[in-house]
């Protein structure tokens, strides 16, 4: 059995398209800490989701580097 391709950009891609799920979702009807606790989890995703999705993806000898620019001002 052959090993699947690794797609790179379309890895990417799905971080990319978690991270606008992750934006546009909505708050379910609770409140207190219990709504507090979903904020800070859905901004901590949001935050993981992007960053993963800015990096630029490559496949060296079996090694995955994900390189992403943390630099101040960088749009990746």
């Amino acid at each position: 059995m052959s090993k699947p391709e690794l797609d790179l950009d379309a890895m990417v891609q799905r971080f990319q398209e978690r991270a606008a799920a992750v934006r546009a979702r909505t708050l379910p009807p609770v409140g207190g800490e219990e709504r507090q606790r979903f904020i800070d989890q859905a901004q901590a995703d949001f935050q993981d989701f992007a960053i993963i999705g800015d990096a630029e993806a490559t496949l060296d000898d079996g090694i995955l580097t994900l390189r992403i620019d943390l630099s101040e001002g960088s749009e990746g």
